[in-house]
């Protein structure tokens, strides 16, 4: 899947209701879109541009296919464009294969360190539709939580959430079980800081985690 460097960074008034996703014409029939269907309500538009699929509370998905990082570097001027032209927040997915391993860390430091984007590493087609689902389910659970109501027992993690956890450096099963036990979901895992990440798997994981996900 690659996107053609003139394509227009999509429109910030797009409004994506709870528990929907809309996605870029160009995933219709693809693996990680028959894998969403009958999970969360998809629909698909023509002149999303840049942007992969959206997701409600201005969150989108900008994804990285082991094709696109075979093919060069025309995924970085698309990150690039997307970053210095949109206020909606960014979430990169990237298909982290035995393939495209080798273009990985220059990838990380594109995303991560000069552009400030979250970035989450998944296997395939199916572990990114899994995160897509369930960062659905974590904005729909947020906005509908009662602040009155108990505190509900935590959902067991997913396994493409575990996964991709796992993929930072100096995390392993155990420690992602604490990150997801303590945050509850990606969202406040991204947006913790790295005092509350100390408070889970201590200063020097804190460290690692902290500089994976930011600048």
């Amino acid at each position: 899947m690659t996107t053609k460097a003139n394509s227009p960074v999509t429109a910030g008034s797009i409004v994506v209701p709870l528990g929907h996703v809309i996605g870029n014409e160009k995933w219709r029939g693809s693996e990680l879109a028959q894998r969403l269907q009958g999970k969360v309500r998809l629909i698909f538009e023509d002149g999303l541009g840049l942007v992969d699929f959206h997701l409600p509370n201005r969150t989108c998905i900008l994804l990285i296919s082991e094709a696109d990082l075979v093919a060069g570097d025309e995924f970085k001027r698309r990150l690039v464009k997307f970053r210095n032209a949109s206020s909606l927040r960014g979430i990169v997915i990237v298909e982290k294969t035995p393939i495209s391993d080798q273009y990985y860390l220059g990838v990380q430091k594109l995303v991560v360190l000069e552009l400030g984007m979250v970035l989450l590493p998944v296997a395939n087609q199916g572990e990114a539709s899994q995160l897509i689902i369930q960062l659905v389910r974590e904005q729909s659970r947020d906005r509908g939580s009662n602040p009155f109501a108990g505190r509900q027992r935590a959902r067991p993690a997913e396994p493409a959430v575990l996964q991709a956890l796992q993929r930072i450096p100096g995390v392993g099963r155990t420690k992602a079980l604490l990150l997801l036990q303590r945050f509850g979901s990606i969202h406040r895992l991204c947006n913790a800081d790295s005092q509350e990440l100390e408070q889970a798997v201590g200063q020097a994981g804190a460290q690692q985690i902290y500089t994976f996900l930011h600048s």
